[in-house]
């Protein structure tokens, strides 16, 4: 379990009326996270446990299938601290804008309180890297000082697979019809999230939350915030871009949105369907256009990490990754491409080697998810999820052009 110095990010929520995203100077709220790169056995094998919870995204079908996807540990996530029951414990869950469910017990184990409600139903994730079966229960939720959330729906795990050890759950963030079919004897009801309750119960008056990562090289670091009902004005450089969220299934029931992606001038994706995931380590994209980049920046598939392998030379000639959405480009550089150097021993790789974080989706475009945007974008740019006007907005940050890596 983590104490709460190390636990990374601070999480402000906003408690204005605005009919748009409104900065947060000084909230009265703060909520530490972290970011775990967990080695405790060894090597991770990072693009597979990415690859395991692709799977599951394509097809969400699989959450309620019987788990028979393979299953690999979590190993690198986002976690925050939340407090459940009155008085309340403390569960360190992964912060998931791919999933809706918010459940606690693959860890420290659920402590029934005087605020705790067995509703009977059976829940069900599958994560494709992991999943939970489990109990419903609603209980009152407390995020930073004393901000708390009562009649909150939480899975209670009776059985969870794929999760290291520290990690109790997850606090989905994710469209509130990704709990659809999760409570197993009601298949077509919904659960609402914590967004949608600190909307309903008048905590925040808008419902959005925001993101800032910051590049980090390393295991555990503070380096990033969440933040509800708001923004945060020195976590982003320049406006906050708007985006509709995409109508191409499957991508429109995840935070989706429509992009096109040029590699220096050419563009190797053409304006197509996708999903922002902060539950993904890498950046994928469809197949075809993987090939298109492997051929530019000269990349071979190493063995030990499954990554593009670059030499000193072909970095020295990398251009920008260009992501085009709406009017607005977003420019990974050269080194806003790599894997950060310092952790390439934790993936098996050798420590001075230069590999690429973009890797294969391993379908073809055309499909309606065509990329995942994933952490290795998260980290460079700042992103809002405003669920009331259906939209994902971006914007530059004092880390977009770091070369931290």
């Amino acid at each position: 379990m983590f104490p709460a110095v190390s636990l990374l990010t601070i999480i402000p929520l906003a408690l204005s009326i605005t009919a748009s995203p409104v900065e947060v100077v000084n909230s009265p709220i703060t909520l530490p996270i972290a970011r775990r790169l967990d080695v405790s056995n060894g090597t991770i094998n990072l693009l597979q446990q990415d690859r395991d919870r692709i799977t599951a995204l394509k097809d969400r079908t699989l959450k309620h299938s019987g788990h028979n996807t393979p299953l690999t540990n979590v190993a690198n996530s986002y976690l925050i601290a939340v407090g459940v029951g009155s008085p309340p414990t403390t569960y360190n869950l992964v912060v998931d804008t791919g999933s809706s469910n918010t459940w606690v017990g693959a860890g420290t184990s659920y402590v029934v309180t005087k605020t705790s409600v067995n509703t009977g139903q059976p829940v069900s994730v599958s994560y494709g890297s992991g999943f939970f079966d489990g109990t419903e229960y609603t209980d009152t939720v407390t995020l930073g000082k004393g901000l708390t959330i009562p009649h909150q729906s939480i899975g209670v795990a009776v059985d969870s697979s794929g999760f290291s050890p520290g990690v109790d759950g997850i606090l989905g963030i994710g469209p509130v019809d990704l709990t659809q079919g999760t409570l197993v004897d009601e298949p077509t009801t919904t659960i609402p999230t914590v967004a949608d309750n600190l909307h309903s119960q008048g905590t925040i008056h808008h419902e959005f939350f925001s993101i800032s990562f910051e590049p980090t090289t390393s295991k555990k670091v503070t380096n990033g915030e969440l933040t509800f009902g708001g923004t945060v004005a020195d976590k982003h450089v320049g406006p906050i871009t708007y985006t509709p969220v995409t109508k191409t299934k499957p991508a429109s029931g995840y935070w989706g949105i429509d992009q096109s992606i040029s590699y220096g001038s050419k563009t190797i994706l053409s304006s197509t369907a996708g999903i922002i995931d902060t539950g993904t380590t890498f950046l994928y994209i469809a197949s075809d256009a993987f090939d298109k980049y492997k051929s530019a920046t000269g990349g071979t598939p190493d063995t030990a990490t499954g990554l593009l392998l670059i030499s000193s030379t072909q970095y020295g000639a990398l251009q920008n990754l260009n992501f085009h959405i709406g009017s607005e480009t977003y420019t990974l550089t050269p080194n806003g491409q790599l894997w950060p150097r310092a952790l390439n021993t934790y993936l098996g790789g050798s420590s001075k080697a230069l590999y690429l974080a973009i890797a294969d989706l391993d379908t073809p475009s055309g499909e309606g998810l065509d990329f995942i945007s994933g952490q290795t974008f998260l980290e460079r740019f700042y992103s809002v999820y405003d669920v009331s006007h259906s939209r994902v907005g971006f914007a530059k940050t004092p880390y977009t052009d770091a070369t931290t890596n």
